[in-house]
């Protein structure tokens, strides 16, 4: 029976986190508590499920050691450090798909009430006065869409709207043309797209680049008369230039659902302007999507703590079940490289860490491989590095990394490392073999198979008669079992290699007296 325990922190639906229960999963549900009141209540649990009300900061995640994974019930993850998160090797996944329906339609309901004065008219006709001329609308027929960003929600927007019979002019940097056009869409600069609009809907997250993307400078170059709809994130608006472009003209009405402050303050200038629709969050707020995002997240949190499947994580490779059963032998071989040329770079700072993939890897994104390899490589330099955190702490450190793929058949290894310091540069390479075994078969310049496992002694010596037999010897005395004896030599009476598996760890003094002996140069312990 597994122990591991998952927090609930804001109000999902209860139904759908039946996969962790399923699981046996300890699962507590408490909402609207404090940050020190969360912080007391969860310093045990391996995850947390939030949507957008908990605010997960770096404080709280340093209060909560066991924490593994954060679930965000829904697509932005704005109220998640993830740049901390990643620091601490915690996982941070969302469910991007769950809503992009219904925070589409909610779009287009704005658009469309926004169009036609629906909810002006509504309060004025529910007060009891019956004005039809007071609120004259526009079509949507005809009219240019400028859509700012092209992803999920963006697109699906987009494609209902040139239902309508709306022409769809589009900035995203990661659209090419020939894609734009196969969608029946136009892209262009973002500049283009505020010339161009007749109405502007975005659908970005918030970065330093689009903080405010929509300010006083876009108002600026937009035809006179533009409407807004903002139902992606706070922030990207600059809400005083838009009041101001309101008032000057140049914004006929705008449509928000989100806002810079949530909740929106009740004496807020945006409320109450009879040319701004305001609605408290609701792009996600649909039955199906409720449901729907707890159960995705539900569901990946389980198969993450249970299996290390990962989908829809922000901060780490994605991979599904299929695809990390094959990936794991060499998820673990890099792991074990990494622990190697650890133990055997003698404690010199690494500076540079250059990777290259052959064979199977050499048509697949190995990008977790590199992962394991730097977690195995860094292991001794934080308690907490793991396949999240490892570029990270690499990046940390100013250790330069490059990869490379070669396709060429006659290679010897499957992955290739060479490890660099200021002092030295030691490489070391690995391959799978029949069974999915690994096996290291190289390093330095000696070709050799090892079975990386348990306690190794690593010796370097000359090439001359009696060396083996006086290392047995000293290991012998003291009462060391020999396992597995691998060699490898340059040439015949040069330097040789042997990897020595042992039952137990070595003494200090056994390994001084190994490094006296006449004939041996080196000699390093390894534990994998």
């Amino acid at each position: 029976m597994t122990n591991i325990k998952v927090f609930v922190a804001d109000d999902v639906n209860e139904e759908k986190l039946t996969p962790l229960r399923d699981a046996r999963f300890t699962v507590e549900k408490r909402i609207k508590l404090s940050a020190e009141e969360l912080a007391e209540a969860m310093r045990d649990f391996d995850g947390l499920i939030v949507r957008s009300e908990t605010k997960v900061g770096s404080d709280l995640m340093d209060a909560l050691p066991k924490l593994r994974v954060i679930g965000r019930a829904g697509v932005g993850v704005d109220n998640i450090d993830v740049k901390a998160a990643t620091a601490r090797g915690i996982v941070v996944m969302n469910a991007p798909d769950g809503n992009t329906i219904t925070t589409a339609e909610h779009t287009i309901a704005l658009l469309v009430s926004m169009a036609r004065n629906v909810p002006q008219a509504h309060a004025l006709l529910q007060s009891g006065v019956w004005d039809k001329k007071k609120f004259v609308g526009v079509e949507l027929n005809g009219k240019t869409l400028g859509v700012i960003g092209l992803g999920r929600i963006g697109s699906h927007v987009a494609r209902i709207a040139k239902g309508f019979g709306m022409n769809i002019f589009a900035y995203d940097p990661f659209v090419s043309v020939e894609q734009a056009k196969d969608l029946g869409f136009e892209v262009g600069s973002l500049d283009d797209v505020f010339e161009k609009a007749d109405f502007l809907t975005i659908h970005t997250p918030v970065t330093n680049e689009t903080r405010n993307i929509i300010g006083k400078v876009a108002f600026s170059k937009m035809k006179k008369g533009v409407r807004l709809v903002n139902c992606a994130r706070g922030g990207l608006v600059d809400e005083n230039a838009l009041l101001e472009a309101i008032e000057n003209g140049t914004v006929a009405a705008a449509a928000l659902d989100v806002y810079a402050t949530e909740p929106l303050p009740s004496d807020s200038p945006l409320l109450n302007n009879p040319k701004i629709i305001t609605t408290p969050h609701l792009g996600a707020s649909t039955t199906e999507a409720q449901e729907g995002v707890a159960l995705t997240v539900a569901e990946q949190m389980r198969d993450y703590l249970l299996s290390g499947e990962l989908r829809n994580a922000v901060n780490a490779p994605s991979m599904a079940a299929t695809e990390l059963e094959a990936f794991q032998p060499f998820i673990d071989l890099g792991e074990k490289l990494g622990r190697f040329q650890a133990q055997i770079m003698n404690e010199n700072p690494v500076s540079k860490v250059v990777i290259e993939y052959a064979g199977e890897l050499a048509g697949k994104d190995a990008a977790p491989v590199t992962r394991a390899f730097l977690a195995g490589l860094l292991k001794d330099v934080s308690a907490r590095v793991n396949v999240v955190n490892a570029l990270h702490i690499a990046d940390e450190r100013g250790i330069r990394i490059t990869t490379s793929y070669t396709h060429s058949k006659r290679s010897s290894y499957d992955i290739r490392t060479v490890v660099s310091s200021a002092q030295a540069e030691q490489t070391a390479s690995g391959m799978l073999f029949t069974g999915g075994e690994g096996r290291i078969t190289e390093i330095g310049n000696f070709a050799i198979e090892v079975v990386p496992s348990g306690f190794m002694l690593l010796t370097k010596n000359k090439d001359v008669p009696g060396v083996i037999g006086k290392i047995g010897t000293l290991l012998g005395e003291a009462e060391v079992n020999i396992s597995r004896f691998y060699l490898g030599r340059e040439a015949k009476g040069g330097e040789a290699l042997a990897i020595i598996e042992i039952d137990s760890p070595l003494e200090e003094k056994v390994l001084a007296d190994l490094r006296n002996l006449e004939a041996v140069n080196v000699a390093r312990q390894v534990k994998l």
